[in-house]
């Protein structure tokens, strides 16, 4: 059972007010805060787990470095959600991944060589069971928009 911390969080991170504040705030503060502990403390893993993806920008194929919750699973892959916050546009990150899934992530501070996979169908429909059991929150996040909330399983290169 959840603790009275992770409830409220859970709770607080369902609303609109957090969606609309959030993207602005989190973010570069986990940039920064991962930046100055070399990539040894990322803030918002304390609540879920997190990686630093670093991809290149679809348009402009600059590194973009993009720290993003992530739901780890047995066997080391990850399952990265394109929420959005519950706002209406895909996140730019997802595109990136469309275009250049040969990505790498920190994480637990170390890096490591991934591949990206858009999830679709009966494979997509358990990663987003296995998801909001994860972190329900998201279900929120999905029932604001019309759009499908894109899912990637992140597998290291070199394993299938």
């Amino acid at each position: 059972m959840a603790g009275y911390g992770v409830k409220l969080v859970r709770k607080v991170s369902s609303t609109r007010a957090f969606a609309k504040v959030a993207p602005h705030v989190i973010p570069a503060f986990d940039r920064t805060v991962h930046r100055l502990t070399r990539g040894k403390v990322l803030p918002s893993a304390r609540m879920l787990p997190g990686v630093i993806l670093t991809v290149r920008g679809a348009r402009s194929g600059l590194p973009r470095r993009t720290p993003l919750a992530c739901m780890p699973e047995d066997g080391g892959t990850w399952i990265l959600i394109g929420s959005n916050f519950g706002r209406p546009g895909h996140p730019a990150w997802t595109a990136n991944l469309l275009k250049h899934p040969d990505v790498a992530i920190s994480w637990r501070g170390r890096d490591i060589a991934v591949r990206a996979r858009l999830l679709e169908g009966a494979e997509r429909e358990a990663a987003w069971a296995a998801v909001l059991a994860f972190w329900p929150p998201y279900a929120a996040y999905q029932s604001r928009v019309e759009r499908e909330i894109r899912l990637f399983r992140l597998q290291r290169v070199g394993e299938d």
